[in-house]
């Protein structure tokens, strides 16, 4: 079912909030990382599953070393979906502007550590006013 003219124009107002409010999470939501994400929940859920029923046919059995293993194959299947897959940068790739397009942040030259964001982030709004 499409969205009304209406409920697009708030749509598109509410990314234009978000994008203003939170360029950080306005990136990160955009950032299209192909498939690869896709193929990380379904090993993760096949992982669970197998882990599921090696806990279940280990507590049928009496084996508890075969629930053990099926309790472990679970959470190493858990972390496995949440943590970050290797290879992708983390943190910050740059901002996203007014008009929507992500800048990259320069990688060279730039000041390390919280103090010195801390500082550019004064200087960048004491140029604005």
């Amino acid at each position: 079912m499409p969205l009304s003219e209406y409920e697009q124009r708030v749509l598109e107002q509410m990314e234009r909030q978000l994008t203003s409010d939170d360029p950080r999470l306005a990136n990160t939501l955009t950032r299209r990382g192909g498939h690869r994400p896709v193929t990380r929940y379904v090993i993760a859920g096949v992982g669970a599953a197998v882990g599921l029923l090696l806990l279940v046919v280990g507590a049928a059995t009496s084996q508890p070393w075969l629930g053990a293993t099926g309790f472990v194959v679970m959470f190493a299947a858990v972390a496995f979906a949440f943590a970050a897959p290797r290879g992708e940068p983390t943190g910050p790739q740059g901002t996203v502007g007014a008009d929507g397009a992500v800048r990259r942040a320069p990688a060279a030259g730039r000041k390390q550590g919280f103090m010195a964001r801390l500082e550019e982030r004064w200087d960048r709004r004491r140029e604005g006013h």
